[in-house]
C-alpha cells in the first residue's frame, strides 16, 4: 500500500514542512504528517520510522498524492458512532428532565435519567455520557436550580415600571436631580488563620474555618447622571437610619435642589413617615418636600439602577473577609 503512493515534494512543499517542523504552535497530529511526508519523499529517514502506524502513513501519502499538500496535512472528517437516542427519545429525555424527580428524589442524576429512559424506550442500557451529552446539546442541567424573582405582571406593576423607565430618559436636570436608592447586609468575618500569600504557580490559600463579627449594614446612593455613589456604613437598618439618609440628601449632598427624585424599592422602612420617627414634624415636613419617591415594581428592584453599583461594589472589594467596620470604611471609601 506505502509503495503504490509516491510523495514527490516541491522545494516550496519542503521549506514549509520544514518550517512547520521547526517552531509555533501545531496540532500533534499535523506535525506527525509532516514527518511522514519528509520521510516519505526521501528528505528525512523512512516514513516507517515515524511512531505512526502503518495505515496512517499509507493514508497520509494517499491524501497528498490524490489531493494535495494541505488536504494531507489536515484532518479526515470522520463519521463517529451512529446516536444511540432517535429525535423522538431525546424529546423524551428532554421533557423527562424538565419533569419533577421521582417520588423520594430532590433532584435528577445523570444515573437516574439513564434508568428512567431504559424502562421508557427498548434501550437495555444506556450511559450517562449518554444522557449528559444530549442534555448539553439542550443546554440543561437538571440537577441545578436558580433562585429567581418571579414578578406577576399586573397593571400595578406596569405602571411602576413605566414611571421608573421614564424618569431615566428624561433630560438632566440639576434642579430635580435623580438618585437611586438601596441598602445591603454585609457580614463581618475574620480569619482565624493568617492566609498564605500568592506565588509563582501557587494560589492564594485560605483557611476554611473563620470567625464572625456581626453585621453591618450599607446605604447606597447613586446618581446615574453624574456617575456619583454615596455609601454609607451604618450599624442597623432601621426607619430612623434610612429618614437621616434623606436628609443628608437634602442638607448635604443637594443642597440646592428644588426637587431629589429618588428611586427605591418596597422595603418597609422607605415610606415618608420613617421621618417622622426620626424627627420633629416641622423638620421632617421640610426634608419631605423636598423629596419625590419613585418605587420599582414588587419583585423588579432591579429596576433600580442602584443594584448595579452594589453588585459593582460586592464584586470589587467585599469578596474578601473583613471583621473590622473601619477597616471596612476605609475598603469602601478606596
Amino acid at each position: 500500500m506505502n509503495v503504490r503512493y509516491r510523495v514527490e515534494l516541491s522545494q516550496g512543499e519542503r521549506d514549509e514542512l520544514t518550517a512547520m517542523l521547526g517552531g509555533g504552535k501545531q496540532v500533534a497530529r499535523k506535525l506527525k504528517r509532516a514527518q511522514i511526508l519528509l520521510a516519505a519523499a526521501g528528505a528525512r529517514r523512512d516514513a516507517r520510522t515515524v511512531s505512526v502506524s502503518l495505515s496512517t502513513i499509507g493514508r497520509t501519502k494517499r491524501r497528498f498524492v490524490e489531493g494535495n499538500l494541505e488536504r494531507a496535512l489536515s484532518e479526515e472528517p470522520r463519521p463517529g458512532a451512529e446516536r444511540k437516542l432517535t429525535g423522538k427519545e431525546e424529546a423524551l429525555l428532554v421533557a423527562t428532565a424538565c419533569a419533577k424527580p421521582p417520588a423520594g428524589r430532590e433532584r435528577w442524576t445523570l444515573t437516574l435519567l439513564a434508568d428512567t429512559m431504559v424502562k421508557l424506550t427498548d434501550h437495555d442500557s444506556l450511559s450517562g455520557e449518554t444522557v449528559r451529552r444530549r442534555l448539553a446539546e439542550n443546554d440543561l442541567k437538571p440537577w441545578r436550580r436558580d433562585m429567581w424573582c418571579i414578578p406577576h405582571v399586573d397593571g400595578e406593576h406596569v405602571a411602576r415600571m413605566e414611571d421608573v423607565l421614564d424618569l431615566y430618559a428624561e433630560t438632566p436636570d440639576p434642579a430635580r436631580p435623580l438618585v437611586c436608592f438601596d441598602e445591603t447586609p454585609v457580614q463581618l468575618i475574620g480569619e482565624v488563620r493568617q492566609p498564605i500569600p500568592a506565588q509563582p504557580g501557587q494560589r492564594e490559600r485560605y483557611d476554611y474555618e473563620y470567625r464572625r463579627s456581626g453585621t453591618v449594614n450599607l446605604f447606597v446612593t447613586f446618581d446615574p447622571y453624574r456617575g456619583w455613589r454615596d455609601v454609607k456604613v451604618t450599624d442597623r437598618r432601621t426607619a430612623v437610619d434610612y429618614a437621616h439618609c434623606m436628609r443628608e440628601l437634602v442638607n448635604v449632598h443637594y443642597p440646592g435642589a428644588t426637587c431629589i427624585r429618588v428611586v427605591q424599592d418596597n422595603l418597609s422602612i422607605h415610606k415618608p413617615g420613617a421621618l417622622y420617627e426620626a424627627f420633629a414634624p416641622a423638620e421632617a415636613r421640610r426634608i419631605l418636600r423636598r423629596l419625590e419617591f419613585h418605587h420599582t415594581p414588587k419583585h423588579a428592584s432591579w429596576l433600580n439602577m442602584v443594584e448595579c453599583e452594589i453588585s459593582v461594589l460586592q464584586r470589587q472589594r467585599l469578596g474578601r473577609r473583613i471583621d473590622d467596620p473601619d477597616r471596612l470604611r476605609n475598603q469602601i471609601a478606596a
